[in-house]
């Protein structure tokens, strides 16, 4: 799923060669700008590689620092030339979800959500929207804001002719542009090299060579950082060489070249990693990829970076991971689908990657769902490493599972989807988790299994839940259910009566939810499970709440805290005091009620479940309220806000931050 995010992304070292560029389209970009005929998007095109993307963020930070935009940024990749390019429709979600609207405040249909975004658009200051990497115009015309102080900054390979856009074409590097990338680029790694200034007739000649591209040329400057003390006239003959590239007008001759001068352990390991679910990889899953030690990888990996092949990302918290650009990915790919031998190793490392991910998925899955008396799962000691490491292999891991839509990967892409479950709705990353529950039925379909496919459906029917899709959700239970029955499947069964009894409650139907969640424990209770006996209960206090049923309610909530105890379910029990606390305070019982509160907000941050957290600190909040206490209110609404932001729930934050400024 694609991202909106407020941080633009890094200008290449060396950026150079456009001040022309920007002489023209920084005028364009100013809200503040007197014109007759304001220009409200500005579209960058040219070939790929060109640098369109390094001149749009130079050009965007520049006109943040000048103050132009005091609403902010907005970025998007649309993927355009990818196999699989960003919709509109899910560009809107991400868009909304970077304005603070997700989970079960987006609304449910698609006119409902463009209506919102325009709104939000409407109040919000002057915003800058930068829109990387589309290709078709009908990716973009939906999102288009319909007001005037905003500004829309796009690039694409191609013109967007179809747009009311100041269209920007973006050219190759000047000579001399050219030249000074060579040259600031070589020197920033190291000031000493001096080549540049020797040979001046074959740093001209390497740019003309390259076509003056700036991709082209980054790579030729990862080729004469590698040979450090060979001249710049040895490499310009070698690309020379050869008549067909006496005019490189692109990457493909450079690639070509910069790939024949690996060793071939680092060609071998770019073809492979061309093939990873992700342009962006960690070592680890480039190890399983190449089949490889860590360390054997991360050696090859330094060799292709120093050859501007591979790029190191820097990331927090965490070792450095490894992206491929785009052109460079494509590359890799077409050369293992020209040859058979290649085909063949490449499918043997797509096996090898996944396995991988669901090893480590399942240990990490596990580690999430421990609970004492449990086998120990290897590798992460706790919840937090097991986030950690999920964190860090999210892109990688839902895009994996989409390639169950293959024949021969679709068991483990379904064993993989099992996994991700619980860490997908602990992270509130609810547009994935709908996205790896689809993959996980088309697989579990694709394999003729009953039982997976059922489960997909629940795991389907819990993430359309969280967004206020509950019509959806309803159906997609009331399927999971029909397929557990059929294959008898009992403890499946009472899973998805489970779900079915929440989304029904959403829906509005409270009575039939407390029969759903009734038949739920009944089951659970029949096959001895008793965790999820303890959810059934506390589902059914919910319910029975709203049913007006608070007494019934009170004993289901105890009943529920009391088997989480049994159990040893910590993160569970913290569900059970707070929905305790709620039909405590309706039934009268006020100082038990806070009691219940408080409890459930000391469970929830021993184990870091900062969204209980804030669920049990709105409540409080309300209940100090309620009772005309707003001085113990107020800093209960802050406190809750602050958790709703750690377990990215920013919408709940925002409801807290409102209530808690109403008490000002």
């Amino acid at each position: 799923m694609p991202v909106a995010t407020a941080a633009l992304p890094a200008v290449p070292a060396g950026f150079t060669g456009r001040d022309d560029d920007l002489a023209e389209l920084m005028p364009v970009l100013n809200p503040a700008a007197d014109s007759d005929l304001p220009v409200l998007i500005c579209a960058v095109s040219g070939l790929g590689g060109i640098g369109k993307t390094s001149l749009a963020v130079y050009a965007a930070r520049q006109a943040v620092r000048n103050g132009w935009f005091p609403g902010g940024t907005l970025f998007v990749d649309f993927r355009g030339y990818d196999d699989d390019p960003v919709t509109a429709d899910q560009a809107l979600v991400a868009l909304l979800d970077g304005l603070g609207v997700c989970g079960t405040d987006l609304p449910q249909t698609s006119a409902s959500q463009y209506a919102l975004y325009q709104a939000l658009l409407d109040e919000r200051p002057s915003t800058l929207l930068l829109f990387d990497n589309a290709s078709d115009p009908a990716q973009l015309t939906p999102l288009l804001p319909g007001t005037d102080h905003h500004r829309v900054l796009i690039t694409s390979r191609g013109r967007l002719t179809a747009l009311d856009a100041r269209l920007l074409d973006l050219d190759v590097l000047t000579p001399e542009a050219a030249a000074d990338l060579l040259t600031k680029s070589l020197q920033l790694t190291d000031p000493r090299d001096d080549r540049v200034l020797r040979e001046p007739k074959a740093v001209a000649e390497l740019g003309t060579l390259c076509g003056h591209h700036p991709l082209a040329l980054r790579l030729t400057v990862g080729m004469l950082r590698e040979r450090r003390y060979r001249s710049i006239g040895s490499l310009a003959k070698e690309l020379g060489g050869d008549g067909d590239r006496m005019r490189v007008l692109g990457a493909r001759p450079v690639l070509e070249a910069a790939y024949g001068q690996l060793p071939s352990d680092q060609a071998r390991l770019l073809r492979l990693l061309s093939l990873a679910p992700t342009a962006e990889v960690s070592g680890e899953a480039a190890a399983a990829l190449a089949g490889l030690s860590d360390s054997r990888t991360l050696t090859l990996l330094e060799g292709l970076a120093a050859a501007c092949l591979v790029t190191p990302v820097p990331v927090a918290g965490e070792d450095v991971r490894w992206r491929l650009h785009d052109l460079v990915r494509a590359f890799g790919a077409d050369l293992v689908s020209g040859d058979a031998e290649l085909r063949k190793e490449g499918e043997g490392a797509r096996e090898r990657v996944l396995g991988w991910f669901v090893r480590w998925a399942d240990a990490a899955d596990d580690r999430l769902r421990w609970l004492p008396g449990m086998p120990v799962p290897e590798r992460f000691g706790g919840r937090g490493e097991a986030l950690a490491w999920f964190d860090g292999e999210r892109a990688g891991l839902v895009a994996a599972v989409g390639w169950g839509r293959e024949e021969r990967f679709a068991r483990e892409a379904v064993r993989l989807a099992l996994c991700l479950a619980e860490y997908l709705a602990w992270r509130r990353y609810f547009d994935d988790w709908i996205a790896v529950a689809e993959a996980r039925r088309e697989a579990a379909r694709r394999t003729g299994d009953r039982l997976d496919e059922a489960g997909a459906w629940n795991n389907l029917g819990n993430a359309l839940r969280e967004v206020g899709r509950v019509e959806e959700a309803v159906q997609a239970h009331t399927r999971a259910r029909d397929l557990y029955q059929d294959v008898g499947d009992r403890s499946g069964e009472a899973g998805a009566w489970s779900g079915l009894g929440l989304a029904l409650r959403e829906a509005g139907g409270v009575e039939e939810a407390v029969q759903a969640h009734t038949r739920a424990r009944d089951l659970f209770q029949a096959v001895g499970d008793r965790t999820r006996e303890a959810v059934a209960w506390n589902n059914l206090g919910v319910a029975l709440r709203e049913a007006g049923g608070v007494e019934e309610a009170v004993q289901a909530h105890t009943r529920a805290r009391d088997l989480y105890q049994a159990v040893g379910d910590r993160t569970r029990e913290a569900s059970a005091w707070n929905g305790l606390g709620i039909a405590l305070e309706q039934a009268g019982r006020v100082e038990e009620a806070v009691e219940a509160y408080g409890t459930s907000l000391e469970i929830a941050r021993e184990c870091e479940d900062w969204y209980s957290a804030g669920l049990a600190l709105y409540n409080l909040a309300i209940l100090h309220q309620t009772a005309g206490r707003p001085a113990q209110a107020r800093p209960a609404y802050l406190e809750a806000a602050n958790a709703f932001t750690r377990a990215n729930a920013p919408a709940d934050a925002a409801d807290a931050q409102s209530a808690a400024d109403a008490l000002t």
